[in-house]
């Protein structure tokens, strides 16, 4: 069969991210004998016509659709995507020759139901989707369709059973020109119990690791086939408490594999020696999962840590030469104004790191924070969440901690608020060649960077 797959995505903040949920469906598709063709929204200038246009020509006997994100989950600055995901059904499902047109991704698994009546698609895949489209297209392929509109995936694949993806080569080009940065995943699923996150349900409680080698294959695939030149793990927390991401590092120092990289890392745990070696093959920018900024407000969000490991791990980072970059959330359960104003005072204090800062918490179904809002009288039990809604302690005010966030931080070069205060000063140094995350660019104003050549 001819198969379609489109990544709906189109943020772009912090920086430009390759659509690799897309492409590890089409692997799979592909590997099953299917002819796939990858399309990205971003790449094609938002531009419906040119959607059009490839169906026309490529004539799919179904279309699939990556939805990443429903929003861009920052209350000070709204932004709704599955507006956009609607319009690009619409293209297809309005044709004289219209195809199946099916949904997936992480986005659409949040809340499917919702998602599949908003836009208008025939079906749609939650979950893990590499067994579940291959199932699909057997199905059509012998004039069956499902009787039910939304596949869930049975089961989740053994790490060792999760294929590499198929990285179309014009869409990493356009990364590449983006931002560079390619992206891979050594591992899914998730131990922590974080009120707010949708990981465990997504991906499950239980670490499920590809093997080193694998992973390191793709890598290497990744810059000898496509010149890749910034490598992002895109696993929720990378130094997990198993050790797997260890083994990915002596196998790439082994194989002599190295290449700039950044991730996301939760705080604790973190040696100096294994810092080193993250340094020794190439990690430039770390990502720290700090999410709060008080002792009383971690345990608030349910992290397993407190505010003295964050500080420790971006000192143990600075030390060894790795910008750190950090992500808080204010006005979580457990918030007050005494808290707000300790936490303010927190990450003040810290040195060379550049934090994030986002006001209020998006409730997502399913989570902990659901059940919390529900139990303060702030949200009503069923009620509907695909227009954001956002999780403010009730002790504090909106409008008040909006004002007391945008005084705090309002000079403070190396925090930013709101988190999208820099985005379009990002996109212009990527269009200029620079490469990686660059919010690193925001610690130092004296600094002078060396402009890189993007690669034609």
């Amino acid at each position: 069969m001819k198969i379609l797959l489109i990544s709906a995505n189109t943020a772009a903040t912090p920086y430009p991210v390759y659509p690799l949920g897309m492409s590890v469906v089409a692997g799979a598709l592909a590997r099953a004998g299917h002819e796939v063709r990858q399309i990205d929204f971003l790449r094609e200038g938002r531009s419906p016509e040119s959607l059009k246009k490839t169906a026309a020509e490529f004539k799919p006997d179904f279309i699939g659709i990556s939805v990443r994100n429903i929003d861009n989950v920052n209350c000070a600055n709204e932004q709704r995507y599955i507006d956009v995901v609607r319009d690009i059904v619409g293209v297809f499902k309005s044709s004289a020759d219209a195809v199946p047109v099916v949904l997936g991704g992480t986005g659409f698994s949040v809340m499917p139901e919702e998602i599949l009546a908003a836009t208008g698609a025939d079906y749609g895949i939650a979950g893990e989707g590499e067994e579940s489209v291959v199932e699909f297209a057997r199905g059509l392929a012998s004039g069956k369709l499902p009787a039910e509109r939304i596949f869930r995936a049975r089961n989740k694949l053994p790490g060792m059973s999760i294929e590499p993806a198929l990285y179309d080569p014009r869409i990493m080009k356009f990364y590449q020109a983006s931002g560079n940065m390619a992206n891979v995943q050594t591992k899914r699923g998730c131990v922590y119990k974080c009120v707010y996150c949708t990981y465990p349900g997504l991906e499950g409680e239980l670490i499920r690791a590809r093997s080193a080698s694998a992973v390191v294959d793709d890598i290497r695939r990744l810059i000898e086939e496509h010149g890749i030149r910034y490598l992002f793990f895109t696993d929720s927390v990378f130094n997990d408490d198993e050790g797997h991401y260890i083994r990915v590092l002596e196998e790439m120092r082994r194989r002599r594999v190295s290449v700039p990289w950044t991730a996301f890392f939760k705080p604790d745990g973190l040696k100096e020696e294994t810092v080193a070696l993250m340094k020794e093959i190439g990690l430039k920018a770390a990502e720290i999962g700090a999410d709060a900024a008080t002792d009383t407000t971690l345990k608030g969000l349910g992290k397993p840590f407190r505010f003295a490991d964050i500080a420790a791990a971006n000192d143990i980072f600075v030390r060894n030469g790795v910008a750190t970059a950090q992500y808080y959330m204010f006005g979580g359960p457990a918030e007050t104004e005494d808290t707000v104003l300790e936490g303010i005072r927190n990450i003040l204090s810290l040195s060379k790191t550049v934090s994030f800062v986002f006001m209020g918490i998006r409730i997502l179904p399913g989570t902990a924070l659901e059940k919390i809002a529900i139990s303060e009288g702030l949200l009503k039990a069923g009620a509907p969440l695909l227009e954001p809604v956002y999780y403010i302690s009730p002790v504090i005010g909106r409008i008040w901690l909006e004002r007391i966030l945008r005084e705090s931080f309002d000079t403070a070069r190396s925090v930013v608020f709101p988190p999208d205060k820099y985005e379009s000063t990002l996109q212009f140094l990527h269009k200029l060649g620079y490469a990686g995350s660059l919010w690193e660019m925001l610690l130092d104003e004296k600094k002078s960077f060396r402009r890189s050549r993007a690669r034609n």
